[in-house]
């Protein structure tokens, strides 16, 4: 079977994903190793062993860090009490959240000081999430589900936001915010949309690729929630879809009376990853390559003062 495989445009790597690993990799050329990382630097098993072998060492606790050492909080952001264990240690630290997070931050400060309690749309458990709820001691409550909204027991209804992870799908989101303005009409949604630009652009492209497509490859580490939103969403458009961590994870099978596959990549994916999975789909028997029109971005958050470039 002749076969073609479509690439989405945008895919891959984000603004905050390279700023991120920009940061950690200018740390090591200007400090030398080991800097520590605290998580993982972006969510990509790729990403993470690069930096690894250049001399970052990635830690969960503040307490695995010398005192003094330069550490770098990952893209995810961290909680105020991680930032407070930092200096209790001396570090030195250079700040990688992605300024968009940064911005859903600075806007729980911000509300929380005129009083409002917090409804965050998000995954439990997820490092953006926990940083998110750890910016305040109390009045944030989340939810991941339609049913969580009916446990939600906020100690007033007049002063009450909504704040959302920024990976999560569009689609998903609105049908949350949705039910949660019919509990809480009086609800503050926020004055510009967190779902980031990057998450809903690499969504739009895996919707205008699902039409044309009959199979969806994600290029992303199990572990990355806008890779996997990725996955779902195609999913949803009717399109089978898997989620590969390299090439190693393609199973031969899946493409079995598929003439058309479609590639993307998830935010925290290296555009080397696609290219080896292009390479694998041609020895498959793809015999053409095609790249979707798309947003193209253009976009460079800077970096943190003591590693900009002069």
């Amino acid at each position: 079977m002749r076969r073609e495989i479509l690439l989405a445009q945008p895919r891959g790597f984000c603004a905050g994903v390279e700023r991120a690993i920009e940061i950690v990799e200018k740390a090591i050329e200007k400090f030398g190793a080991p800097i520590y990382v605290r998580h993982e630097i972006v969510h990509n098993t790729y990403v993470v062993n690069d930096l690894k072998q250049k001399g970052a060492v990635f830690i969960e606790d503040i307490n695995e860090v010398p005192m003094g050492a330069t550490l770098i909080f990952s893209a995810h952001g961290v909680p105020k009490v991680v930032e407070r264990q930092a200096q209790d240690r001396e570090l030195s630290v250079y700040d990688a959240t992605c300024p968009l997070v940064t911005k859903v931050h600075i806007e729980l400060t911000k509300l929380a000081e005129q009083g409002y309690e917090f409804i965050m749309i998000g995954h439990k458990g997820h490092p953006e999430v926990e940083g998110t709820l750890g910016q305040l001691d109390k009045g944030i409550h989340l939810v991941e589900d339609l049913e969580d909204i009916n446990r939600l027991m906020p100690s007033q209804t007049e002063l009450l936001a909504v704040v959302t992870q920024t990976t999560l799908s569009v689609d998903d989101t609105a049908e949350i915010v949705s039910a949660i303005k019919m509990r809480f009409p009086k609800v503050r949604m926020p004055k510009q949309q967190d779902i980031c630009y990057a998450t809903q652009n690499r969504q739009d492209a895996v919707k205008m690729m699902s039409a044309e497509v009959d199979i969806v490859i994600v290029v992303g580490s199990h572990n990355s929630s806008n890779s996997n939103r990725l996955r779902d969403l195609a999913i949803k458009q009717g399109r089978q879809s898997f989620m590969v961590d390299s090439v190693a994870d393609i199973d031969e099978s899946w493409f079995e009376g598929h003439r058309c596959i479609g590639v993307t990549a998830g935010a925290s994916a290296p555009e080397v990853l696609v290219q080896e999975v292009i390479s694998k789909l041609k020895k498959l028997g793809a015999l053409s390559v095609r790249q979707l029109k798309g947003v193209e971005e253009k976009f460079k958050f800077p970096l943190p003062k003591g590693l900009k470039v002069h």
